[in-house]
């Protein structure tokens, strides 16, 4: 059968009539810009999480400059985060003109290392805020992290974007701190297209960020167009940005909402199938699992000692065979802009530097198929197999 025939894509969104609908319905609405929608949006999306309030933004990258500029990040400070994470947690800080300071992951998960943490804040009183970061939908140590940023006077920002629908006892990710940033890419776990929500605690800081979402105004568009008594006038009061999620993508945001358990039993269900064949695999490690996890992503480490090949090529022959795979994440250590303006190397972050080398993201949505899921079981396992007999 030819390749595009039997090709597995790395994602495939999940949607149906219903988000079709949605969209339609703004559409003939005459109002397809922030309004109505997207007020309902953030309430739903505040009651399910049990925030204080929540706030819709056109991406995560902006709700975390938001998050960080109403928490005191400026020229000056800095945050603290992880150099294992995409590229926009650490360029929201550079964005409000701030730095950025490094602490490694544990060796046995990708999240940040609190005691990592704690020896960054002993050294370095510039630090504002840190961000630490809910790889693959898999929990940092909150409580841990909290407490050393009660002690060192410090805010928190959960990097939260691969953490919905994350419920631990204590509460849901991305409210278990000063606020929490979700992502809606296309990737998500729920999509919009493109877009984010911001969970803040603190009414005033919920306050500064709608502020600052939409050019420092201090009326909403909504406010001054919608009834014909409304009046036109409004004031700039501050130099605010424009990062406002329009009602067109929070028509689809709230039908994906409304289904995110739905696609969380699924995803779990892939998850379940794919540790219950890999942990038997000689050569394979299989992702860190902990309360709240979302299973955003699927992240496979291969044991490199037990394998007669390194991750590209492990990876470049699940690809030939069909598989479309991912790499979560590149490490900052390793992109030029922050190697080259923090003098990162790859040695001062040994865990991060080996779960890079070691990991591949295989295909994984809500929604796959048996079929397909089976194929990627029997694609890896081969392939491991294959490397490890030569041995």
């Amino acid at each position: 059968m030819p390749q595009e025939q039997t090709h597995i894509p790395f994602f495939r969104p999940s949607f149906s009539e219903d988000e079709e609908r949605a969209v339609v319905e703004v559409l003939r609405s005459g109002w397809l810009t922030t309004g109505k929608v997207t007020l309902a949006f953030e309430e739903e999306f505040a009651r399910l999480t049990g925030a204080r309030r929540a706030l819709a933004v056109n991406s995560a990258t902006s709700g975390l400059m938001l998050a960080m500029e109403a928490l005191g990040v400026r020229s000056g400070k800095k945050i603290l985060t992880t150099p294992y994470t995409f590229a926009s947690t650490a360029m929201s800080a550079r964005h409000l003109g701030a730095e950025v300071a490094y602490a490694d992951v544990e060796r046995d998960s990708y999240s940040i290392d609190p005691q990592r943490v704690e020896d960054a804040l002993k050294k370095d009183r510039d630090i504002a805020a840190i961000v630490p970061v809910h790889i693959a939908g898999n929990l940092c140590d909150m409580d841990a992290i909290t407490g050393l940023a009660r002690r060192y006077g410090a805010a928190v920002i959960e990097d939260a974007a691969h953490a919905f629908p994350s419920k631990t006892e204590a509460g849901y990710a991305g409210t278990l701190a000063d606020a929490g940033v979700f992502s809606f890419y296309a990737t998500k776990t729920i999509t919009t297209g493109e877009g984010g929500m911001v969970c803040a605690r603190d009414p005033k800081v919920a306050d500064r960020i709608a502020l600052m979402r939409s050019h420092g105004i201090n009326r909403t568009v909504w406010d001054r167009y919608t009834s014909a008594s409304a009046s036109w006038k409004y004031d700039v009061v501050e130099e605010g940005w424009k990062c406002n999620l329009p009602d067109v993508l929070s028509a689809i945001g709230r039908v994906q909402l409304a289904k995110a358990w739905d696609f969380y039993r699924s995803r779990s269900a892939v998850a379940q199938a794919y540790t219950e064949a890999f942990s038997r695999a000689e050569g394979l490690i299989v992702p860190p699992d902990g309360p709240g996890n979302a299973w955003h992503l699927y992240l496979l480490r291969l044991d490199l000692d037990a394998l007669d090949c390194d991750r590209d090529t492990f990876a470049a022959e699940l690809q030939g065979a069909g598989l479309g795979i991912s790499m979560h994440f590149i490490p900052h250590f390793e992109l030029t802009y922050f190697r080259e303006r923090y003098g990162l190397r790859a040695g001062d972050f040994p865990n991060a530097d080996a779960k890079y080398r070691s990991t591949v993201t295989l295909p994984f949505w809500p929604g796959m198929s048996g079929e397909q899921v089976e194929r990627v079981i029997a694609i890896t396992l081969e392939t491991a197999k294959r490397h490890t007999g030569r041995r």
